[in-house]
């Protein structure tokens, strides 16, 4: 009666291969560091490095995105 209620080889076999490719993922990101310029770990939040600066305006700064006001296909 308990093999009624056990889930399929494969459903299993299959979760087991995706844990087992995010670890790896998790481990190859964390032997490499960040991926863009000015990331860094955020740490305990001690406070002893500012946080990184944005170049440009942000939301604000939309440059060369004219046309763009509308927001609806009108």
């Amino acid at each position: 009666m308990s093999r009624r209620f056990a889930p399929p080889p494969a459903l299993c076999g299959f979760l087991l291969l995706l844990a087992l490719i995010f670890w790896v993922s998790y481990e190859i990101g964390g032997a490499v560091g960040p991926v863009a310029p000015g990331m860094r770990h955020s740490g305990t939040g001690s406070g002893d490095s500012p946080a990184p600066q944005r170049e440009g305006g942000g939301m604000r700064d939309m440059g060369g995105m004219g046309g763009m006001h509308g927001g609806g296909g009108r």
